[in-house]
């Protein structure tokens, strides 16, 4: 199978795109290369004749025309997009324009090359969200597939209107479309602005340990590639038109996974431990949402995926990539806004 990943250089698409490969897919990597993008994160694979790369924006609809006939190929997983929700505070446009507008474009130009290719019955257009569009959760429950939308933050609406625009494409022109919505992710090449390696890297230098009001917030955190097990398991088995929850059923509260981070690093690194004395617990930021959790059975019952990580081992793993990756992410930290608090003009 060929599959023309957008996104392939970020975070989520980069464990995509090597777990692909790995598998014996031929891979075309669309990526904008915008500020959290990094090819290093697919170098594995670069050489490999199985990979190719295109430098395209999904804003720009001639692009994704060219790309599509030049390669022709027979699935597209859609995983660009502007993520941060801090930064979608500060500058919602940007994730309007991508995460709308591009999907948008993209979806046009995957019907059109589409329908010029005969409509085939095995083509597939894979898109990937959240589990932020469903909102917020009190203490119990958790999101199905059938949970209501209910997005809290610019991020999470421009998601959740990418999400209706899917469901519109296939519902009204028959475009064979799968869905998946995910937990947090977490693990290897993770952009350092998310909480995960923002932790590690500020105690390794020494720096406050940022936590977002008291902590409470609780997650579901998946590791990345057991995600991208999930998603080449949809892409290749689901049903046509059918959205798939993603989740890693390890639930666990901000701060919780703090100190577990700093545990990790006193064992690991002890110089500067006992690291959870740089915890410092800052504003929270607008609109948070106070709990997420993910419940698989759809996909577990119909496809017969579940996560293999656990949340101990998988961090364990990031930790140690980071100890051992420092040029990587010593490379990106002078990126625009990384290092720094955003997400509170609102």
């Amino acid at each position: 199978m060929k599959i023309l990943v957008t996104g392939g250089a970020g975070f989520i698409g980069s464990a995509v795109v090597r777990l692909a490969v790995a598998r014996g897919h031929a891979v075309v990597n669309l990526d904008a290369l915008t500020y959290a993008a990094c090819l290093d994160n697919v170098k594995s694979v670069g050489n490999s004749p199985l990979y190719a790369f295109e430098h395209a924006d999904i804003r720009d609809r001639a692009a994704l025309d060219r790309v599509l006939a030049q390669h022709r190929p027979d699935a597209i997983m859609h995983l660009a997009a502007e993520s941060h929700v801090d930064r979608s505070i500060d500058g919602p446009g940007d994730f309007v324009q991508t995460n709308v507008n591009g999907t948008f474009n993209l979806l046009e130009a995957a019907r059109a090359y589409w329908v010029r290719e005969g409509r085939p019955e095995t083509f597939r257009f894979h898109h990937i969200s959240t589990d932020e569009v469903f909102g917020t959760l009190g203490a119990t429950g958790k999101f199905t597939e059938d949970t209501p939308y209910a997005p809290n933050s610019p991020y999470s609406a421009t998601k959740a209107a990418s999400d209706h625009l899917v469901r519109a494409w296939h519902e009204t022109y028959g475009l064979p479309v799968v869905m998946t919505n995910c937990s947090n992710n977490y693990g290897p090449f993770h952009f350092p602005e998310k909480l995960v390696p923002v932790v590690i890297l500020n105690a390794l230098a020494g720096k406050p340990i940022p936590v977002y009001g008291t902590g409470e917030n609780v997650r579901d955190w998946l590791y990345v590639e057991d995600h991208a097990d999930a998603l080449l398991t949809v892409l290749t088995r689901g049903t046509i038109g059918r959205s798939y929850n993603i989740g890693g059923e390890n639930e666990a509260r901000n701060i919780d996974l703090v100190r577990i981070i700093c545990a990790l690093l006193d064992e690991m690194r002890p110089q500067g431990a006992p690291h959870d004395r740089l915890i410092t617990f800052v504003a929270d930021r607008p609109g948070h949402d106070l709990r997420y959790a993910i419940d698989p059975a759809r996909i577990t019952a119909e496809l017969g995926w579940r996560p293999s990580v656990t949340v101990e081992e998988g961090l364990r793993r990031t930790v140690r990539w980071y100890l051992d990756n420092a040029p990587w992410w010593q490379a990106l930290q002078d990126r625009a806004g990384v290092g720094q608090r955003l997400g509170v003009k609102a």
